[in-house]
């Protein structure tokens, strides 16, 4: 029976006060100390690695009950890493991860190198591909309304791609700032990251993974839902919202419940407001 080794990875730095979201702090026109957006990185990142885990959970189990009905199907497993650099944060983010824990399945902390971003990028993805997995889908730490399915959806188009063509395929969710959330393609695929994340030309991250599929002849590419990350305070308030619904319909709809982040939104008595709406336009009339 054929086996195929697939990579879930989130890239991610330990919640270092002053090393992350900085965009959120007083010192940045944002409204956190330097410890409170640590904290909230923190529960963010964790949220994001115990949604990811469930999603690929719910991977193996569709794809044991699918060899039930099919034995001749390829096995599907799955293994969860944690990418992360300089090389003392591995042992920082295993503390992390440990103290945290336990998780249903094993997590791998890993270093990615590099000068840039693109580099490490593509340190951590080779060093997969190099290990045998034949896919890999990415993911950042400050997505806490990643919705489960998308891990599912992502990797079940990998394998859609890979079942049609021999190169396999790309996957893609975009943000709300013309940049990616989630980015995973086959070994296969000829894609990598340079020139992605850090260009001179302004290009915007999701157009220049479209532009790199396109100049490899058309890598086969699916994209998924918007999923916007937490960057700014304008970012954070909608994630607030959000979070603020997903508590309220979670149960009926199956979606995964970022409640470590929701406890830090209640703990800091977080609101999100929005000025009056005092225009009282007919239908019929101009919009102002």
């Amino acid at each position: 029976m054929a086996t195929q080794k697939n990579a879930l990875l989130l890239f991610s730095k330990p919640p270092v006060p002053g090393l992350v979201k900085t965009r959120l702090t007083t010192e940045h026109d944002g409204m956190f100390s330097e410890v409170q957006a640590a904290t909230l990185y923190r529960r963010m990142m964790l949220d994001v690695l115990e949604c990811a885990i469930e999603g690929v959970d719910r991977l193996e189990e569709q794809n044991r009950i699918a060899r039930e009905a099919d034995p001749s199907l390829v096995e599907q497993t799955y293994e969860v890493f944690v990418s992360t650099t300089p090389a003392d944060s591995v042992q920082k983010m295993e503390a992390l991860l440990a103290e945290e824990g336990p998780w249903s399945r094993p997590v791998t902390v890993m270093l990615d190198k590099g000068k840039v971003f693109d580099d490490h990028f593509d340190d951590a993805f080779n060093q997969l591909f190099e290990q045998g997995f034949g896919t890999v889908v990415a993911l950042g730490g400050d997505l806490p309304i990643m919705p489960r399915q998308h891990i599912v959806d992502a990797f079940n188009w990998l394998h859609h791609f890979q079942e049609l063509y021999p190169e396999g395929g790309m996957v893609l969710t975009p943000c709300q700032a013309s940049g990616t959330s989630l980015v995973g393609y086959t070994a296969e695929s000829g894609m990598n990251h340079q020139k992605v994340y850090y260009n001179n030309s302004g290009r915007p991250a999701l157009q220049a993974y479209l532009d790199k599929a396109r100049a490899l002849g058309g890598v086969h590419t699916a994209l998924l839902d918007t999923v916007p990350d937490v960057d700014t305070i304008e970012d954070f308030s909608h994630v607030v919202s959000y979070i603020n619904a997903l508590e309220y319909v979670h149960e009926d709809q199956d979606l995964f419940l970022p409640h470590r982040t929701l406890y830090f939104i209640r703990v800091m008595k977080l609101k999100v407001t929005t000025p009056p709406n005092r225009n009282h336009d007919s239908r019929e009339g101009i919009d102002v």
